[in-house]
This record gives structure tokens, C-alpha cells and sequence, in this order.
């Protein structure tokens, strides 16, 4: 093979590697999203509430959030790990789900406390319930079916042996179960929910009792997805001084869940989402709280990581989220092509250097012969002479054709100072000046 045509073959293969990496990045990147499915919970709940709030803020990303209702927490659950459904992003509940690693499910971000509120219908002053074991044999609202409350409610309840074998348990919806208990229907309810939700102000300003958990210590010992959380005196009014005196309730935590298949890219406008959202201070946190990683419930997303200790990635600082979104996407299948491109890069001048130093290497070999044929007769005869004369008159006159860019002419004249070493030897050995 002519230099000519190893140089073409060369560069061939070079754009050849560049074509086949940007042709697998465009079949197997999938088309841009614009779009992030999540499952909240009931219309008016507080997951609902959540996510209506996060939407204007990925919208300004040129995100939509696509919110669709649920049962709630276990609901949500069941979706998110159906490979075959449109569910990427949804809220769970802790405490209520048992996951599996092939659910394939990660902790975006714990982003606030559930508090859960035991409502009764008030009596004489000495009714007071602060237990739930006196709930026994009396008629509660505990949830709905698919709902975390749901199963969290059973659990406590059954700690303090209150069944199904000895007490009405009813499922019912948050407004049912308050229209029940005023109207006498029901004895006392759960209910979950932030203080300022609707139907939370409004059970609290009603005139049915809220039940302190005087418990809650040992309720969170046993059930470690739950916190305990401290409800203010005067916090529903101070005006009214409602409540009048300090209220101790157990919580759950709301987790931000995603598939691990979700882009990257979208888990950081989310987490963004969670923490202008959550990030402020409530009737329970300070500011800063929430949102963060500490949940064990699911494993944590590496994404979720790297944004609480270092933030956003950098080209998603200083560029629009669809171009960073863009050149990551780009670079990540790219980087091994680049590389090997780059290898081939810095190998073909020492290709070619070789190439060019191997015309100079024949020679050398000629020379270095000769010299040990030389060496090893000490008495040549004249006809050995003039044949030692020959060759390197030979290896000479060749020497002087080897084309060589200008760059290596140090190289040739090295070689000559080779031959005109060789050469004096010779004309030593004969005896000639």
C-alpha cells in the first residue's frame, strides 16, 4: 500500500468513527420530552395541592405537568411500578409501601411532613381521648381504600388493639367522614393533611375535638416512617386561642418517588420545584427543612444527591434547560467516539514518524552488517575490499534518494555520518589515507 492511499485510509476511518457515533446518538436518543406524568392523590387533597403548585414553576422550563388524580399513596405506588404505564414521577407516603428493588423506584426528595389528625366528637370535660386505645369499640372513619392513611391508621389502631373484631371501622373519604361525625354518624375519624388545607381548617375551627397523642413516642419507636411533630397553641387562631394548648401529633413524610428511568435533567427541575415550594418554614420545620434525603423508604435518586451537595449541574446553571438538556444528552454518547477519536489523533504522528524513520532504519541495518562483517576480518583480502567498497558506495548512493520531509533531514545526514564512519574504516583496514 502506496503512503498516499494509508494516509486516505487513515482519515477514512477517522470520519467513519465520527458518523457512527452521531448516528447512534440520533436512533437512540429518545425524542425530547416536554412532558412529566405524576400521580398526586385525591382532587383536593395535599398532593394534589403539590403538584399544582410545582406546574407553573417546571412550566417555566417549558415543562408541563401532567397531573392526574389518585386513591392516594398506595394508589400512586402501584402505577409508578407498572413498567407498562404513562406514570414517571408520583407522591407516596411513608410507611405505607413495602418496596422492592425490581420496583425500579428512587427518593427524589422527602418534601414534608402528612401530620394525621384524630378528630372525636366532644363530650364532658373528662372525655378527653388522648390514646387510641379508647377509640375501642367505637364507630371510625380510617381512610379510604388505595390511601396511605388508610393503612397507617390500621397500624397504629392495631397497636393499641383496636380491630376490626371489636370496633367499626368505616372506610370514608375526608368530607364524608367529617359530615359523619357532625351528625353524630361516627364516634371519631383520621384524617392527613397540612394545617392550612381546607378541610384541616376546617375541622379544626369546627367545634370536634382533636386528639393529642399522648403516645407518640412509643407510636414512633414502633413505626419508624413516622415523626412526631407539635401542633402550637393558638395556631389555628390566635384571636380564639385555638388550640389551647399545644397539641402532639405522630407524621408521616410526603416522598417525591420516580422511576429510575427518568432523564436526569428532569429529577434537577424537580428538585428545584420541591425546594421553592417546600422549602420555607411551616407549623412544624423551620426553613430549610424540607425538601432532603432523609428517607430510607426507597433508594436515593444519585441525581438527588449531587443537587444537595453541589446544586445543579453547570451547563444547566448558565444555559436554557432544553439546550443543556441537549448537549448532555449529546456529549454522553459522543464522549467515547470523541475519545477514541482523540487517541487517533495524537497516534497518527507517531504513526507516520515511524513510517518515515523505518526508510532511514533499512539502511541502518545495511551499515550495522557491514561494520560487523568488518570487524570480524582483520586480514581481508583485496577482493573483500573492494566488495566492502562496493556496498557502501551502495547503501550511499541510496542514502541520497530517500525522500524525506524537511523536518527529519536530520535523520538522513545522521545516516550519512553512519556511512562516512563505516566508510574510513574501510579504507583503514586497506591501508589507504
Amino acid at each position: 500500500m502506496t503512503p498516499g492511499r494509508r494516509r486516505l485510509l487513515i482519515a477514512g476511518v477517522i470520519l467513519l468513527i465520527v458518523a457512527l457515533g452521531w448516528g447512534i446518538s440520533v436512533i437512540v436518543e429518545p425524542a425530547f420530552r416536554h412532558t412529566i406524568v405524576i400521580t398526586t392523590g385525591a382532587d383536593k387533597g395535599i398532593y394534589r395541592g403539590f403538584a399544582d403548585r410545582y406546574a407553573p414553576i417546571l412550566k417555566r422550563d417549558g415543562i408541563t405537568l401532567d397531573i392526574r388524580s389518585s386513591s392516594g399513596s398506595n394508589e400512586n405506588y402501584q402505577r409508578l411500578k407498572d413498567p407498562d404505564s404513562a406514570y414517571e414521577v408520583g407522591f407516596i407516603q411513608s410507611g405505607t409501601t413495602s418496596p422492592k428493588e425490581t420496583d425500579h423506584l428512587e427518593t427524589i426528595a422527602a418534601v414534608s411532613y402528612e401530620p394525621i389528625w384524630v378528630f372525636y366528637r366532644g363530650g364532658s370535660a373528662d372525655s378527653t381521648i388522648n390514646q387510641l386505645a379508647q377509640l375501642r369499640g367505637k364507630r371510625i372513619s380510617i381512610g379510604v381504600p388505595g390511601s396511605g392513611l388508610l393503612n397507617v391508621s390500621q397500624v397504629l389502631l392495631g397497636y393499641s388493639g383496636v380491630t376490626r373484631n371489636n370496633t367499626t371501622l368505616l372506610e370514608m373519604d375526608a368530607a364524608k367522614a367529617y359530615q359523619a361525625l357532625e351528625n353524630g354518624q361516627l364516634d371519631a375519624a383520621f384524617f392527613i393533611g397540612r394545617p392550612d388545607a381546607p378541610m384541616q381548617a376546617t375541622l379544626l375551627n369546627s367545634n370536634l375535638k382533636l386528639m393529642s397523642f399522648a403516645q407518640a413516642d412509643a407510636l414512633v419507636q414502633k413505626f419508624p416512617s413516622l415523626s412526631k411533630v407539635i401542633f402550637p397553641r393558638a395556631a389555628t387562631s390566635i384571636v380564639n386561642d385555638l388550640p389551647q394548648k399545644d397539641v402532639t401529633l405522630v407524621a408521616a413524610t410526603a416522598l417525591l418517588v420516580a422511576r429510575d428511568s427518568l432523564h436526569p435533567a428532569l429529577v434537577y427541575l424537580l428538585l428545584d420545584a420541591a425546594k421553592t415550594v417546600h422549602g420555607g418554614e411551616d407549623y412544624f420545620t423551620p426553613r430549610g427543612v424540607f425538601p432532603n434525603l432523609n428517607t430510607e423508604e426507597f433508594p436515593v435518586s444519585e441525581e438527588s444527591e449531587r443537587y444537595f451537595k453541589t446544586g445543579r449541574p453547570f451547563l444547566q446553571r448558565y444555559l436554557p434547560f432544553w439546550l443543556a438538556s441537549f448537549v448532555e444528552r449529546r456529549l454522553l454518547i459522543l464522549l467515547p467516539f470523541m475519545a477514541l477519536l482523540l487517541g487517533l489523533l495524537q497516534a497518527l504522528p507517531r504513526m507516520v514518524e515511524a513510517r518515515i524513520k523505518k526508510r532511514l532504519v533499512v539502511w541502518y541495518r545495511e551499515i550495522k552488517a557491514l561494520e560487523d562483517e568488518i570487524w570480524k576480518n582483520s586480514h581481508p583480502d583485496a577482493n573483500q575490499i573492494a566488495r566492502w567498497k562496493d556496498e557502501i558506495e551502495h547503501i550511499d548512493a541510496h542514502a541520497n534518494q530517500i525522500r524525506m520531509p524537511q523536518s527529519y533531514f536530520q535523520d538522513v545526514y545522521a545516516l550519512k555520518q553512519a556511512i562516512a564512519v563505516v566508510r574510513n574504516r574501510i579504507y583503514r583496514v586497506a591501508g589507504e589515507p
